[in-house]
């Protein structure tokens, strides 16, 4: 993902797999609301790296990865295009994107949590704060564009999901496990809790008026 911060081959082909799924999901959304082919992209865009470029952003990773590397932006828009003109043939797979977006979040939560392991070793709360934000930033980011409640705060369980991937992650690396080792059952882990969730409507207790 960086010159000075090697990432294996195996979480570099996650996250460009990541910004495809989660840009689809941004691209679905801008054409439930009409937008044109400009706006298809934007979105596709803005939930594909914005978790990720505001990440690097806040821990100092100046350019992003995303602006450094032109692929992942090649992905969002191409991506966003497909959508667009695809559409109608597209849309009853809808489920099918809705368990992209559930492997992008869990994809997400492990790449921001290895780019704070790399940046701070085994530190719980830079890799918790970079894991969640990559992995949410985006969505709220695209629902708030549409004038929707974020689906974070409201449906089901998606930073829990993010959270438990998180701390599986962590607690592998502690055990002394590779880095690619603890990646692949994070992902699942947390990609498994949202499907779950999504399929028997669990959710966390809510505030009532």
């Amino acid at each position: 993902m960086s010159d000075v911060l090697p990432v294996p081959l195996l979480i570099q082909a996650l996250d460009l797999f990541g910004t495809m799924a989660f840009a689809v999901t941004g691209a679905f959304k801008a054409i439930e609301h009409k937008s044109d082919i400009v706006g298809v992209i934007i979105l596709a865009t803005i939930t594909g790296v914005a978790g990720g470029v505001m990440r690097d952003l806040l821990f100092g990773r100046i350019p992003p990865t995303a602006i450094v590397n032109p692929l992942y932006l090649i992905i969002t828009v191409a991506t966003g295009v497909v959508m667009f003109f695809l559409y109608r043939a597209l849309k009853k797979h809808w489920n099918l994107f809705l368990k992209f977006d559930a492997i992008g979040l869990g994809v997400f939560t492990v790449i921001g949590a290895t780019v704070a392991y790399n940046l701070f070793g085994l530190n719980f709360l830079a890799m918790v704060f970079a894991g969640l934000f990559t992995a949410i930033g985006g969505g709220i980011l695209r629902d708030v564009f549409v004038n929707e409640v974020p689906i974070v705060f409201i449906k089901e369980l998606y930073a829990s999901a993010s959270f438990i991937g998180i701390v599986m992650f962590f607690g592998l690396l502690a055990a002394g496990a590779d880095l690619n080792v603890a990646a692949i059952p994070s992902i699942i882990a947390a990609t498994s809790l949202r499907l779950l969730a999504m399929r028997y409507n669990w959710n966390l207790p809510a505030s009532k008026t």
